[in-house]
């Protein structure tokens, strides 16, 4: 969104604007069985419902909840075990109607949107949907992501809420969160299908740490172009890039801001930092190589020379079957490159 990346008022703003990347609790889950039908929907649960998301809040329903709104992404993730939702708030359709990056698998024409972009969120739409609980990710504690600060007390009241790090966790740590609970809801985390994405994810991760052993000279450099501004970020800070890094990725140390994600380079100092591979932010709030073309410091970027810039999913859905092709994508990034910089 334009307006929060160039106002820098709060990192959350920028964050979703495309400025930059984007727990162990206890999960009781009562009654029925983890089984879904032959269509891969999730299956009819019975008896009470408890989940503690990642803030250690408890959430107890009288029955598996069947009314969700959650964040575009996290929809996505519970879709890929066969959990759907009423509605979605977050980057969902794009100009054109089509499904967003974001919106992974999901029948975008088939829920709710009440809000396709960040700041908006439609409460008198939300609280018609009889929400039961509303799911989404935490880029910082107790902040939901998409929420808007602004209202976000007066929508906090509809319904329970499960929030679940997006930040300050690892990628297979998210996943496991995910499916744990896309179990609770009725979701299949166990069959033929939800088995093999995860182990092509195993074997992807696999892949990405042979790949990085192979190759120690190569530095990759987490990237997301603005019209003004070329953000460079801090790998520790996301979920994906921190796990990337647990599997032996090297990553350019940008000098963060005050906030800690991040660093803002002007595109006339894009340049400062040498990298071997750019991955560039996918969303589509953020500018994409046609768009940076026309920027002299951006084509003049050795990985862009070297034509080594691959898709970041700054955001991603947490299910393996979307994960592992990030994880081989990086691999094959990684075991194709050049040293440039």
């Amino acid at each position: 969104m334009p307006n929060a990346r160039a106002s820098h008022l709060s990192r959350r703003g920028v964050l979703a604007a495309g400025g930059a990347i984007g727990l162990g609790a206890a999960l009781v889950a009562c009654g029925g069985d983890d089984s879904s039908d032959a269509s891969g929907k999730a299956a009819e649960k019975s008896g009470p419902w408890t989940f503690t998301d990642d803030r250690g809040t408890k959430v107890e329903l009288k029955a598996v909840p069947k009314n969700i709104v959650a964040f575009t992404g996290t929809a996505a993730a519970l879709h890929d075990y066969g959990v759907e939702v009423k509605g979605v708030f977050g980057p969902t359709k794009t100009k054109d109607g089509k499904a967003d990056v974001q919106a992974g698998d999901l029948d975008v024409n088939k829920v709710k949107v009440i809000g396709n972009v960040y700041g908006e969120f439609n409460i008198e739409q939300y609280a018609a949907l009889a929400p039961e609980v509303l799911i989404t990710n935490m880029w910082a504690k107790d902040d939901p992501w998409y929420v808007p600060p602004q209202s976000k007390d007066k929508i906090m009241k509809v319904a329970p809420s499960v929030l679940l790090w997006a930040a300050e966790t690892t990628m297979q740590k998210a996943l496991e969160r995910h499916a744990e609970l896309a179990k609770s809801l009725g979701g299949d985390t166990t069959g033929p299908k939800a088995a093999a994405a995860k182990t092509r994810f195993e074997k992807a991760a696999a892949r990405l740490r042979a790949a990085a052993k192979s190759k120690p000279g190569i530095k990759v450099l987490i990237g997301s172009g603005s019209a003004e501004l070329f953000y460079v970020s801090v790998p520790k800070t996301s979920a994906d890039t921190l796990y990337f890094q647990e599997l032996g990725v090297k990553f350019i140390e940008p000098k963060a801001n005050a906030q800690g994600f991040f660093e803002e380079l002007s595109w006339e100092n894009a340049d400062k930092y040498g990298a071997d591979i750019i991955m560039l932010d996918n969303r589509s709030s953020a500018l994409q190589p046609a768009a940076l073309a026309a920027k002299p410091t951006w084509a003049k970027l050795p990985a862009v020379k070297a034509n080594q810039v691959i898709p970041r999913v700054t955001e991603p859905i947490y299910s393996y079957d979307k994960c592992a092709p990030v994880l081989e994508e990086l691999a094959k990034a990684i075991e194709n490159a050049k040293k440039v910089a």
